[in-house]
């Protein structure tokens, strides 16, 4: 007789779920991953590890080594880098813990790559590591590129390395670049056409790719025949692989001098000391809210109004990054931002701007809280295009770094500078084709590197200095640009005259960049930013925003004959093209600066300009010594000056009359008086209940948060449920507008419809 008792429906339960969970389908997107920013709690190992080592001067000796290994690491790329991305610093190295934690991401480079790698591995650590098809071992490495595991958007691809001593997983190293090219519907990489995640190229899950420290030649050739340029896509993961394998190589120089517990326990202080210190220093903040907005004036493809909105809160050491009342997601458009992304940037405005002598590494982020609403452009769905992801990542910097500031300038410690937004839009030329030598490319302009500095709270901002997403990035050289790609940059570099955001310090301008094909019938260009219309980035205290840039064209016109011919027609400004048209004959376009890839002609001219900065303080409390060096070195004209600071002066000799500029300016101080309504009268005349009928509103509109305007003043929705928003294709806009002209036309001389016409 068996006395054992059985349970039937329990083993038919436990059956079915050891058949589930050994027949998963497909592993998408983690959000318990995704979603989750903070550094690991500490693991057994990392506690008795940290008991052992306990000696600063030793963790301080590790950390520095580690650092110099990320530096050197991040030269590897930048030197033997194929992709311009790689030449010119779009490019980081890291070091992460077992767990997964960036700990020391390299001082240069784009920081948020680094900030959103953390994902991936936590990826491959729990899916990847028992999984016997798989697995993770010494000499492995796993490539990845999808934002909706942990990256930017497609363009930028990862290669990720574990490191083990003694058959033992004891941290993680990893390579970003930004390629450019990934095979996506246009060329370059950032497809603004895109209307689905599948227009968008490679999404690469992370997968293995090395093993034995050599590239798996059949996944390889798959990912060549996947993109326009298999020669960068092979050149690049060698790269990628060596900097991770000499990043691999200094650990364990590490691991023979002072142990694998030593190096543990320098990962976990590191990490764990700098959330502490982050803490410290929001507890000195004044507790209070600070609320700031940017608008996005079009979704690169049409004009609209689209709205981040930011409320920071801080709590004794809460540090609240609110952006409820932010613009719906427009599910067939790729200016989407997937939720890593936004906080990625948030923790890099914090890394360069706000606390910039912090360790780069995941745990300056981790003690800040974000309160978002899924849907939304700063956390889309992830069915949602994602490409130019940096439309609403930029802004989401720009939100971050204009609240802060003024929470640092309560402070008697700053740590660094009290500074204006920088510049956040990547006015360059993407371009793609097939150049002078018959290889077909696709990728862009490093001159997006040259963002205009930030007033700060001392002096002007600097021109063009770096972009708000890499530190010590740089702009290219045209020269070796023009050995490779079939067009000229006829103006390049040149400062944007009267394009200054004005304040008691001005904000850094940016440069004019006319360009025009040569020597190739098959090239074409595109520009995938905003600001055409509304300024992308806010003064502070006072200063002013940057103007705004359109982009302009000239067609019908072969620039490279009037050069040979008459030279003395070619004009070296935007606005003298423009406005004097010297070509005749020639068609003079202005548009937003969102244009789809277009082929071009020899000799037409794209023209565009980078922004600036923002202004910091009353442009009347300009000291008019520097109003006048803005004018000898050409950065603003003597009416402009005059008209912006109120500053009188002699036009020939450039010698200020100090008595007529003092009078000036309190005369126009005394016109602002007369010009100010109590705060009541003001809001009556300027406030509107509903956004303006005739303009595609997209976010919350006045403090009302509970609920989202969809583009049309009738189709307001709930903020936490915002739903899918399919915006017409322009081809179709166009038409239907075509369509409704003949009707009226039709009708005018008395002929039917013509749907009825036989």
């Amino acid at each position: 007789m068996n006395n054992e008792t059985t349970n039937p429906a329990l083993e038919d339960q436990e059956l079915i779920e050891k058949f589930l969970k050994e027949t998963t389908l497909f592993l998408g997107p983690d959000p318990e991953i995704m979603r989750h920013h903070n550094i690991e709690p500490r693991t057994a190992d990392e506690e008795k590890c940290m008991g052992q080592f306990t000696d600063l001067n030793q963790i301080a000796s590790i950390r520095d080594r580690l650092q110099s290994a990320c530096e050197e690491g991040f030269e590897m790329v930048e030197q033997m880098g194929a992709a311009p991305g790689a030449k010119w610093g779009d490019i980081i190295t890291g070091i992460y813990s077992a767990s997964g934690d960036l700990t020391i991401g390299s001082a240069g480079g784009v920081l948020i790559f680094s900030a959103l790698v953390h994902h991936p591995i936590k990826f491959i650590i729990k899916n990847w590591v028992e999984e016997k098809t798989v697995g993770v071992n010494e000499g492995d490495g796993f490539i990845h590129n999808d934002s909706r595991y942990g990256n930017v958007h497609n363009t930028d691809q990862s290669m990720i390395i574990p490191v083990f001593h003694e058959g033992k997983l004891v941290c993680w190293v990893a390579s970003t670049v930004h390629e450019g090219e990934c095979g996506a519907i246009e060329p370059g990489g950032m497809p603004s056409m895109a209307e689905t995640s599948f227009d968008e190229g490679l999404k690469m899950s992370p997968f293995k790719i090395v093993e034995g420290y050599e590239i798996k030649k059949d996944l390889l050739t798959f990912l060549q025949n996947s993109v326009r340029e298999p020669k960068l896509q092979y050149e690049d993961i060698k790269v990628k692989l060596f900097a991770c394998m000499r990043l691999e190589k200094r650990i364990k120089e590490v691991l023979a001098t002072d142990g694998p517990d030593a190096l543990t326990a320098c990962l976990r202080y590191t990490n764990e000391s700098v959330v502490t210190e982050v803490r410290r220093r929001i507890s000195e903040w004044p507790d209070m809210t600070v609320r700031t907005q940017t608008i996005m004036d079009s979704t690169l493809r049409e004009n609209a109004l689209l709205k981040i909105n930011l409320a920071v809160t801080k709590k004794g050491d809460r540090l609240i990054f609110d952006f409820t009342g932010t613009s719906p997601e427009l599910t067939n458009r790729a200016i989407n931002t997937q939720l890593p992304g936004m906080k990625g940037m948030v923790g890099q405005a914090f890394m360069n701007h706000i606390w910039p002598d912090l360790p780069r590494g995941q745990a300056g982020l981790s003690p800040i809280e974000f309160v978002t609403q899924q849907g939304t452009l700063v956390d889309c769905s992830y069915s949602a295009p994602n490409s130019q992801s940096l439309m609403s990542i930029f802004h989401s910097f720009t939100v971050a770094q204009h609240a802060t500031a003024k929470f640092l300038y309560s402070c008697p410690d700053k740590y660094t500078r009290v500074l204006a937004p920088w510049h956040n839009m990547i006015n360059t030329f993407i371009w793609g084709g097939v150049n002078q030598h018959g290889e077909t490319l696709g990728n862009l302009c490093a001159d997006l590197n040259g963002m205009g500095g930030g007033a700060r709270m001392d002096r002007d901002g600097e021109h063009a200095l770096s972009p708000i997403f890499a530190t010590m990035a740089d702009i290219g050289e045209q020269e070796m640009n023009e050995e490779e790609v079939p067009f000229l940059q006829l103006v390049s570099k040149k400062m944007t005259t009267n394009t200054q955001a004005p304040g008691k310090y001005r904000g850094g301008m940016g440069y004019t960049m006319i360009s025009s094909t040569k020597d190739s019938d098959q090239w074409g260009f595109m520009t995938t930013t905003q600001g055409s219309k509304v300024p992308t980035i806010q003064g502070l205290f006072g200063g002013y925003a940057g103007g705004t840039y359109p982009m302009c064209r000239v067609s019908g016109v072969d620039v490279y004959d009037i050069l040979l011919k008459e030279p003395e027609r070619f004009k070296h400004s935007i606005a003298e093209i423009m406005n004097e048209q010297p070509f005749e004959g020639a068609r003079y376009h202005t548009q937003h600066m969102g244009l789809g890839f277009d082929i071009s002609k020899r000799g037409e001219l794209y023209m565009i300009s980078q922004g600036s900065g923002g202004g910091y303080g009353d442009p009347l409390e300009r000291d008019p010594t520097y109003v006048i060096m803005d004018i000898e070195e050409g950065l603003i004209t003597p009416d402009v000056a005059k008209k912006l600071y109120k500053v009188e002066f002699n036009e020939e000799t450039l010698v200020v009359d100090m008595a007529a500029t003092e009078k000036l300016r309190a005369d126009y101080r005394e016109t602002r008086k007369k010009q100010g309504v109590p705060y009541a009268e003001f809001v009556k005349s300027h406030v509107k209940d509903t956004p303006p009928e005739n303009i595609p509103f997209y976010g919350s509109w006045n403090n009302e948060l509970d609920y989202v305007y969809a583009g049309n003043i009738n189709d307001k929705r709930d903020a936490k449920n915002p739903g899918p928003i399919y915006v017409t294709h322009p081809k179709d806009v166009r038409i239907s507008e075509l369509e409704d002209e003949l009707a009226r036309v039709r009708e005018a001389a008395g002929l039917p419809p013509s749907n009825e016409r036989k």
